[in-house]
Protein backbone atom coordinates (compact mmCIF):
# COMPACT_ATOMS: atom_id res chain seq x y z
CA UNK A 1 0.00 0.00 0.00
CA UNK A 2 1.45 3.31 -1.08
CA UNK A 3 1.82 6.14 1.50
CA UNK A 4 -0.40 9.11 0.92
CA UNK A 5 1.43 12.32 -0.23
CA UNK A 6 1.75 14.93 2.48
CA UNK A 7 -0.13 18.20 1.85
CA UNK A 8 1.92 21.44 1.59
CA UNK A 9 2.86 22.92 4.95
CA UNK A 10 1.52 26.40 5.52
CA UNK A 11 4.11 29.15 6.11
CA UNK A 12 6.86 27.83 3.78
CA UNK A 13 5.99 30.04 0.84
CA UNK A 14 9.33 31.84 1.05
CA UNK A 15 11.02 28.70 -0.23
CA UNK A 16 8.97 28.45 -3.38
CA UNK A 17 10.13 29.94 -6.70
CA UNK A 18 8.55 33.38 -6.22
CA UNK A 19 9.92 33.68 -2.71
CA UNK A 20 13.47 32.92 -3.82
CA UNK A 21 13.27 35.54 -6.57
CA UNK A 22 12.07 38.19 -4.10
CA UNK A 23 14.84 37.34 -1.63
CA UNK A 24 17.46 37.46 -4.38
CA UNK A 25 16.31 40.87 -5.61
CA UNK A 26 16.29 42.27 -2.07
CA UNK A 27 19.83 40.99 -1.40
CA UNK A 28 21.07 42.54 -4.65
CA UNK A 29 19.52 45.90 -3.77
CA UNK A 30 21.15 45.87 -0.32
CA UNK A 31 24.52 44.96 -1.85
CA UNK A 32 24.29 47.92 -4.23
CA UNK A 33 23.18 50.48 -1.65
CA UNK A 34 25.37 49.55 1.32
CA UNK A 35 28.82 50.33 -0.17
CA UNK A 36 27.67 53.80 -1.30
CA UNK A 37 26.05 54.55 2.05
CA UNK A 38 28.99 53.23 4.08
CA UNK A 39 31.55 55.22 2.03
CA UNK A 40 29.69 58.52 2.18
CA UNK A 41 28.93 58.13 5.87
CA UNK A 42 32.46 57.13 6.83
CA UNK A 43 34.61 59.90 8.32
CA UNK A 44 38.02 60.59 6.83
CA UNK A 45 37.09 60.39 3.14
CA UNK A 46 36.53 62.84 0.33
CA UNK A 47 35.41 66.29 1.35
CA UNK A 48 35.89 65.54 5.07
CA UNK A 49 39.62 64.97 4.53
CA UNK A 50 39.96 68.11 2.40
CA UNK A 51 38.15 70.23 5.00
CA UNK A 52 40.18 68.80 7.87
CA UNK A 53 43.47 69.68 6.17
CA UNK A 54 42.46 73.16 4.96
CA UNK A 55 43.47 76.29 6.85
CA UNK A 56 42.47 79.91 6.27
CA UNK A 57 44.97 82.44 4.89
CA UNK A 58 44.64 85.99 3.61
CA UNK A 59 45.14 84.62 0.06
CA UNK A 60 42.32 82.07 0.32
CA UNK A 61 41.91 78.61 1.89
CA UNK A 62 45.14 76.56 1.87
CA UNK A 63 44.55 72.81 1.60
CA UNK A 64 46.78 69.84 2.35
CA UNK A 65 47.32 69.19 -1.38
CA UNK A 66 48.28 72.88 -1.80
CA UNK A 67 50.96 72.60 0.88
CA UNK A 68 52.18 69.32 -0.55
CA UNK A 69 52.47 70.93 -3.99
CA UNK A 70 54.55 73.85 -2.66
CA UNK A 71 56.93 71.35 -1.03
CA UNK A 72 57.19 69.30 -4.24
CA UNK A 73 58.10 72.36 -6.30
CA UNK A 74 60.99 73.04 -3.92
CA UNK A 75 62.08 69.38 -3.93
CA UNK A 76 62.07 69.25 -7.73
CA UNK A 77 64.57 72.09 -7.90
CA UNK A 78 66.84 70.51 -5.29
CA UNK A 79 67.76 67.68 -7.68
CA UNK A 80 66.77 68.81 -11.17
CA UNK A 81 68.87 71.96 -11.05
CA UNK A 82 72.06 69.94 -10.18
CA UNK A 83 71.09 67.43 -12.88
CA UNK A 84 70.88 70.29 -15.35
CA UNK A 85 74.34 71.47 -14.36
CA UNK A 86 75.68 67.97 -14.97
CA UNK A 87 74.13 68.01 -18.45
CA UNK A 88 75.79 71.33 -19.19
CA UNK A 89 79.17 69.93 -18.18
CA UNK A 90 78.91 66.29 -19.37
CA UNK A 91 76.47 66.35 -22.28
CA UNK A 92 78.03 65.17 -25.53
CA UNK A 93 75.62 67.08 -27.80
CA UNK A 94 74.44 70.65 -27.94
CA UNK A 95 70.83 69.48 -27.53
CA UNK A 96 71.64 67.79 -24.21
CA UNK A 97 73.61 70.78 -22.97
CA UNK A 98 70.74 73.07 -23.97
CA UNK A 99 68.29 70.89 -22.07
CA UNK A 100 70.57 71.18 -19.05
CA UNK A 101 70.53 74.96 -19.33
CA UNK A 102 66.73 74.97 -19.48
CA UNK A 103 66.58 72.91 -16.27
CA UNK A 104 69.04 75.18 -14.45
CA UNK A 105 67.33 78.42 -15.46
CA UNK A 106 63.80 77.08 -15.14
CA UNK A 107 64.29 75.73 -11.63
CA UNK A 108 66.21 78.79 -10.52
CA UNK A 109 63.16 80.80 -11.53
CA UNK A 110 60.71 78.40 -9.85
CA UNK A 111 62.83 78.27 -6.70
CA UNK A 112 62.65 82.03 -6.36
CA UNK A 113 58.90 81.85 -6.85
CA UNK A 114 58.31 79.01 -4.38
CA UNK A 115 60.46 80.62 -1.68
CA UNK A 116 58.44 83.83 -2.02
CA UNK A 117 55.12 81.96 -1.87
CA UNK A 118 56.21 79.84 1.10
CA UNK A 119 57.31 82.94 3.01
CA UNK A 120 53.97 84.65 2.39
CA UNK A 121 52.06 81.56 3.51
CA UNK A 122 54.35 80.81 6.47
CA UNK A 123 55.34 77.35 5.16
CA UNK A 124 58.65 75.63 5.91
CA UNK A 125 60.55 74.22 2.92
CA UNK A 126 63.13 71.41 2.71
CA UNK A 127 66.78 72.13 1.93
CA UNK A 128 67.75 68.58 0.89
CA UNK A 129 66.46 66.24 -1.84
CA UNK A 130 64.71 62.97 -1.04
CA UNK A 131 66.45 59.57 -1.05
CA UNK A 132 64.99 58.73 -4.46
CA UNK A 133 66.19 62.03 -5.88
CA UNK A 134 69.68 61.36 -4.51
CA UNK A 135 69.60 57.96 -6.23
CA UNK A 136 68.77 59.61 -9.55
CA UNK A 137 71.63 62.07 -9.13
CA UNK A 138 73.92 59.16 -8.27
CA UNK A 139 72.96 57.40 -11.49
CA UNK A 140 73.81 60.54 -13.47
CA UNK A 141 77.09 60.96 -11.57
CA UNK A 142 78.20 57.47 -12.61
CA UNK A 143 77.16 57.72 -16.27
CA UNK A 144 79.53 59.03 -18.93
CA UNK A 145 79.38 59.86 -22.62
CA UNK A 146 76.29 58.86 -24.56
CA UNK A 147 75.12 56.73 -21.62
CA UNK A 148 74.88 59.94 -19.60
CA UNK A 149 72.90 61.66 -22.37
CA UNK A 150 70.42 58.77 -22.50
CA UNK A 151 70.05 58.43 -18.71
CA UNK A 152 69.65 62.19 -18.30
CA UNK A 153 66.94 62.48 -20.96
CA UNK A 154 64.91 59.48 -19.78
CA UNK A 155 65.15 59.97 -15.99
CA UNK A 156 64.25 63.66 -16.22
CA UNK A 157 61.52 63.08 -18.81
CA UNK A 158 59.89 60.43 -16.60
CA UNK A 159 60.03 62.69 -13.53
CA UNK A 160 58.53 65.63 -15.42
CA UNK A 161 55.78 63.46 -16.89
CA UNK A 162 54.73 62.34 -13.42
CA UNK A 163 54.63 65.83 -11.97
CA UNK A 164 52.81 67.33 -14.97
CA UNK A 165 49.45 65.82 -13.99
CA UNK A 166 49.99 66.82 -10.35
CA UNK A 167 50.43 70.46 -11.37
CA UNK A 168 47.21 70.29 -13.39
CA UNK A 169 45.30 68.71 -10.48
CA UNK A 170 46.41 71.40 -8.03
CA UNK A 171 45.77 74.20 -10.53
CA UNK A 172 42.25 72.91 -11.17
CA UNK A 173 41.22 72.60 -7.53
CA UNK A 174 43.15 75.10 -5.41
CA UNK A 175 41.28 77.92 -3.66
CA UNK A 176 44.47 79.82 -2.84
CA UNK A 177 45.54 82.68 -5.11
CA UNK A 178 49.28 82.28 -4.47
CA UNK A 179 49.21 78.53 -5.11
CA UNK A 180 47.19 79.11 -8.28
CA UNK A 181 49.81 81.53 -9.66
CA UNK A 182 52.64 79.18 -8.66
CA UNK A 183 50.90 76.31 -10.46
CA UNK A 184 50.67 78.45 -13.60
CA UNK A 185 54.42 79.09 -13.53
CA UNK A 186 55.17 75.44 -12.74
CA UNK A 187 52.99 74.29 -15.63
CA UNK A 188 54.85 76.55 -18.09
CA UNK A 189 58.25 75.44 -16.79
CA UNK A 190 57.50 71.70 -16.68
CA UNK A 191 56.04 71.70 -20.20
CA UNK A 192 59.11 73.55 -21.51
CA UNK A 193 61.39 70.98 -19.84
CA UNK A 194 59.39 68.09 -21.30
CA UNK A 195 59.77 69.54 -24.80
CA UNK A 196 63.47 70.30 -24.51
CA UNK A 197 64.22 66.83 -23.10
CA UNK A 198 62.34 65.25 -26.00
CA UNK A 199 64.33 67.48 -28.38
CA UNK A 200 67.53 65.64 -27.36
CA UNK A 201 66.33 62.63 -29.35
CA UNK A 202 67.19 60.21 -26.55
CA UNK A 203 63.76 59.76 -24.95
CA UNK A 204 62.52 56.15 -25.13
CA UNK A 205 58.79 56.77 -25.51
CA UNK A 206 57.83 53.09 -25.35
CA UNK A 207 59.74 52.62 -22.10
CA UNK A 208 58.36 55.90 -20.81
CA UNK A 209 54.78 54.77 -21.41
CA UNK A 210 55.44 51.48 -19.60
CA UNK A 211 57.05 53.22 -16.62
CA UNK A 212 54.24 55.74 -16.30
CA UNK A 213 51.61 53.00 -16.54
CA UNK A 214 53.40 50.80 -13.99
CA UNK A 215 54.02 53.54 -11.46
CA UNK A 216 50.97 55.68 -12.26
CA UNK A 217 50.82 59.27 -11.10
CA UNK A 218 51.87 59.71 -7.47
CA UNK A 219 48.80 60.74 -5.43
CA UNK A 220 48.71 64.02 -3.59
CA UNK A 221 49.86 63.31 -0.04
CA UNK A 222 46.88 63.34 2.35
CA UNK A 223 48.02 61.37 5.38
CA UNK A 224 49.62 62.68 7.41
CA UNK A 225 48.72 66.18 6.35
CA UNK A 226 51.62 68.45 5.36
CA UNK A 227 52.50 71.02 8.02
CA UNK A 228 50.46 74.19 8.05
CA UNK A 229 51.58 77.81 8.31
CA UNK A 230 53.92 78.64 11.18
CA UNK A 231 55.11 81.89 12.68
CA UNK A 232 58.78 81.16 11.84
CA UNK A 233 59.13 78.71 8.91
CA UNK A 234 62.94 78.87 9.07
CA UNK A 235 65.61 79.78 6.54
CA UNK A 236 65.41 78.44 3.00
CA UNK A 237 68.65 78.35 1.00
CA UNK A 238 68.29 79.76 -2.55
CA UNK A 239 69.30 77.32 -5.27
CA UNK A 240 70.84 79.88 -7.63
CA UNK A 241 70.72 83.58 -8.56
CA UNK A 242 67.82 84.82 -10.65
CA UNK A 243 68.19 83.52 -14.21
CA UNK A 244 68.15 85.26 -17.57
CA UNK A 245 64.40 85.36 -18.29
CA UNK A 246 64.62 84.04 -21.87
CA UNK A 247 66.62 81.61 -23.98
CA UNK A 248 66.18 79.70 -27.26
CA UNK A 249 64.44 76.34 -27.47
CA UNK A 250 66.02 74.02 -30.09
CA UNK A 251 63.89 72.33 -32.77
CA UNK A 252 62.49 68.88 -32.01
CA UNK A 253 64.62 65.88 -32.99
CA UNK A 254 63.33 62.70 -34.61
CA UNK A 255 66.15 60.49 -33.33
CA UNK A 256 69.36 60.48 -31.28
CA UNK A 257 71.91 63.00 -32.60
CA UNK A 258 75.00 61.51 -34.22
CA UNK A 259 77.43 64.06 -32.80
CA UNK A 260 79.49 62.37 -30.06
CA UNK A 261 81.54 65.31 -28.80
CA UNK A 262 81.16 69.09 -28.80
CA UNK A 263 83.01 71.00 -31.52
CA UNK A 264 84.33 74.25 -29.94
CA UNK A 265 85.09 75.92 -33.28
CA UNK A 266 81.67 75.11 -34.72
CA UNK A 267 79.96 76.30 -31.54
CA UNK A 268 81.87 79.58 -31.59
CA UNK A 269 80.93 80.10 -35.24
CA UNK A 270 77.27 79.40 -34.51
CA UNK A 271 77.20 81.81 -31.58
CA UNK A 272 78.85 84.51 -33.68
CA UNK A 273 76.52 84.15 -36.67
CA UNK A 274 73.28 83.59 -34.73
CA UNK A 275 70.52 81.10 -35.53
CA UNK A 276 69.74 80.16 -39.12
CA UNK A 277 66.24 80.99 -40.42
CA UNK A 278 65.55 77.30 -41.14
CA UNK A 279 66.23 76.16 -37.59
CA UNK A 280 62.73 77.01 -36.42
CA UNK A 281 64.06 78.51 -33.21
CA UNK A 282 61.58 79.50 -30.56
CA UNK A 283 62.00 81.55 -27.44
CA UNK A 284 60.62 80.67 -24.03
CA UNK A 285 60.15 83.61 -21.69
CA UNK A 286 59.67 83.12 -17.98
CA UNK A 287 57.52 85.78 -16.30
CA UNK A 288 59.01 87.88 -13.59
CA UNK A 289 58.11 86.80 -10.06
CA UNK A 290 54.77 88.18 -8.97
CA UNK A 291 53.66 89.25 -5.56
CA UNK A 292 49.93 89.45 -5.02
CA UNK A 293 48.67 91.32 -1.98
CA UNK A 294 45.09 90.73 -0.99
CA UNK A 295 43.65 92.94 1.67
CA UNK A 296 40.61 91.52 3.33
CA UNK A 297 38.55 93.29 5.89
Amino acid sequence: MRPRPRPPIQGRGIFNGTGLIVVGLAATLVALIFPVWSYEDRSGTGVDVLNAETVATRYGPLSGPDRDFVTKVRLAGLWELPAGRQAQAKGTTEAVRTAGRHLVEGHAFLDERVRTVAAQLGLALPNDPTDQQRDWLGTLDAAQGEDFDREFANILRLAHGRVFSLVAQVRAGTQNALVRDLADDANTTVLDHIKVLEATGYVDFAGLARDLAAGSTPPVTRSPAPPGPVADPGAVVPLAPSPDPSYPLPPAATGPPRQTAPDPSALASTLASGPRPDEGERTVTYPRPRVRIVNKA
